[in-house]
C-alpha cells in the first residue's frame, strides 16, 4: 500500500498527498456503504409492501452537487501546490542529460569537460547476472555498469530525450518521472536529502528489452563528488575506482566510529 521512502522534498510531499485522499477516499466509501445497508435495510419490500413514489427531493440534489464539489477543491488546492513544486525548477547546481536508446541509458554532464573539451558522457547499462557483486548486494535487474553519480543537497536539472523510440526516465524515491521523446528535450528536477544508492526504471513500453533499463542514482558527499567529477574529466573508469575507495573508507570509519 505504501510507496517508497522519500529521499527528497517533492517525493516526501507526494507521500503526504496519497495519505491525505487515502483518508477522504475511505470516508468517502465507509459513507456510501453505510448508506447502501440503510437503504437495504430500511427501503426493502418487507419493510415497505407498498413502495415509496417520491421522485425528487430538493435538499438531497442540493447536497449530492456541493458536497462532491468541495470535496474536489479540497483536493485540488494540494494537488496544483504539489504540481507547481514539480513543475519549477529552483536554481540549478548540476545539470544532467539522460538519453534512452533500446534499451540502455546514456549520460552527459554538459557542465564537466573532458580532455578534448567535451562534455563527460557514459552509457549506463544493466549488469546480468554474471556480472552482479554479491558481496555488495547489488540488485538484479537493477544494477549497471556506470552508475549517475550526484551530490547530496544539490538541486539537480535532468534533461531527458530519447534517440529512437518513447522512453521514460522515473526514480520512485526522487518523485520524478518524465518521458523521453526523439527530437524534444524534457526537464525535471531533484534535491536527494540523503547519501546513497537510488534505482529507477524505464516507465515507458520501448520494445523488447524495455524491462533490461534500470536507472542506478548515486547520491554522494559533496567532496565525493568534486573527486570523482574531477577524475571523470580524464577517465570514467578511474574515476568510479576513486569514488568507490572514497565510499568504502568512508564505511570502514563509520562502522569503527560506533564500535
Amino acid at each position: 500500500m505504501g510507496l517508497q521512502p522519500a529521499a527528497t522534498d517533492v517525493h516526501a510531499d507526494i507521500r503526504a498527498f496519497e495519505s491525505f485522499t487515502l483518508v477522504i477516499i475511505t470516508v468517502i466509501t465507509l459513507f456510501v456503504l453505510a448508506l447502501l445497508i440503510y437503504v437495504m435495510v430500511k427501503f426493502n419490500a418487507k419493510a415497505n409492501p407498498v413502495p415509496s413514489k417520491t421522485s425528487h427531493n430538493t435538499l438531497i440534489e442540493v447536497v449530492w452537487t456541493v458536497a462532491p464539489v468541495m470535496i474536489l477543491v479540497l483536493i485540488a488546492i494540494p494537488s496544483f501546490r504539489l504540481l507547481y513544486k514539480e513543475l519549477i525548477i529552483p536554481p540549478v547546481d548540476i545539470t544532467v542529460k539522460a538519453t534512452g536508446y533500446q534499451w540502455y541509458w546514456g549520460y552527459e554532464y554538459p557542465d564537466l569537460k573532458d580532455a578534448k573539451n567535451k562534455p563527460v558522457s557514459f552509457d549506463s547499462v544493466m549488469l546480468g547476472d554474471a556480472d552482479r557483486k554479491q558481496q555488495v548486494k547489488q540488485p538484479r535487474l537493477l544494477a549497471v555498469d556506470n552508475n549517475l553519480v550526484v551530490p547530496v543537497g544539490k538541486v539537480v536539472r535532468v534533461q531527458v530525450t530519447a534517440a529512437d523510440v518513447i522512453h521514460a526516465l522515473a526514480v520512485p524515491a526522487f518523485g520524478i518521472k518524465i518521458d523521453g521523446y526523439p527530437g524534444r528535450l524534457n526537464e525535471t528536477w531533484f534535491k536527494a536529502n540523503h547519501t546513497g544508492m537510488f534505482y529507477g526504471q524505464c516507465s515507458e513500453l520501448c520494445g523488447k528489452d524495455h524491462s533490461a533499463m534500470p536507472i542506478a542514482v548515486q547520491v554522494v558527499t559533496e567532496e565525493q563528488y568534486a573527486a570523482w567529477s574531477t577524475a571523470a574529466q580524464k577517465s570514467l573508469s578511474d574515476a568510479n575506482k576513486v569514488l568507490a575507495a572514497m565510499i568504502e573508507a568512508d564505511e570502514k570509519t563509520t562502522a569503527v566510529a560506533q564500535r
